[in-house]
């Protein structure tokens, strides 16, 4: 058995000090393997959000140990986790944050340019990566002339277009529709299954997290319990 991609060990998050001190991690251990799709559930304020801004090396841990393909992140400086990030994941939000004067094209190359891919480069996988979620012929849109869908589908394929191994998505349908939702987790599942792109999606809604192999719980800053589908 492989080593996981992802491994937590007594992670914990305190913010504030002192009496103004709140712990919103408490103790996380969690493992990922490689090409797992996850969904993280829990109320507001159990820590899921938290816990995916350290998996996304977005912030760092209290205490604990957190391994990224076998190595500690704690161990990495600034610039490091700056690189890890750009190499290995992609993330998705629930606003899209998206440029808003912006064509879909140049927000897809967006990442690329951080890369110092050529603007022939860039423009190549940014196409790709709107042809693999149907937007190409809305490429020289702007997000306001797209619908909330297309511009998630946007979001999506600037995430994919550095072949991220890790995928974040926190609430990725918290914006659309029933139907534009259940769209964009086929999208995701398609992600997952052809392209092995390991997914940890955080979703209050559990029609969406039933598309995940595993279901992660999360209460009170601790994993309550592990579901396997």
């Amino acid at each position: 058995m492989s080593e996981p991609i992802i491994k937590l060990i007594d992670i914990t998050k305190t913010f504030g000090e002192g009496e103004a001190a709140f712990q919103a991690l408490k103790g996380v251990n969690m493992a990922i393997n490689e090409g797992d799709f996850v969904a993280i559930m829990g109320a507001s304020g159990s820590g899921k959000s938290t816990m995916m801004n350290i998996v996304g090396c977005l912030d760092v841990q209290t205490t604990g140990s957190y391994f990224f393909k076998g190595v500690p992140i704690e161990s990495l400086n600034v610039d490091q986790r700056a690189l890890l990030r750009r190499r290995y994941l992609g993330f998705v939000f629930q606003g899209f944050n998206l440029l808003p004067r912006t064509s879909a094209l140049e927000n897809v190359e967006l990442p690329l340019l951080y890369r110092g891919e050529s603007p022939a480069q860039r423009r190549k996988l940014a196409l790709a990566a709107l042809d693999s979620v149907g937007l190409v012929p809305w490429a020289d849109h702007t997000p306001n002339e797209l619908s909330g869908g297309q511009q998630q589908r946007v979001a999506i394929a600037r995430a994919i277009v550095t072949e991220p191994t890790v995928l974040l998505a926190d609430e990725p349908t918290g914006n659309l529709d029933s139907e534009r939702s259940v769209e964009i987790m086929e999208l995701l599942t398609q992600f997952n299954k052809e392209r092995g792109i390991t997914i940890i999606m955080v979703t209050h809604e559990s029609e969406l997290a039933a598309f995940a192999h595993k279901i992660v719980v999360f209460k009170d800053g601790l994993v309550e319990r592990v579901e396997q589908h």
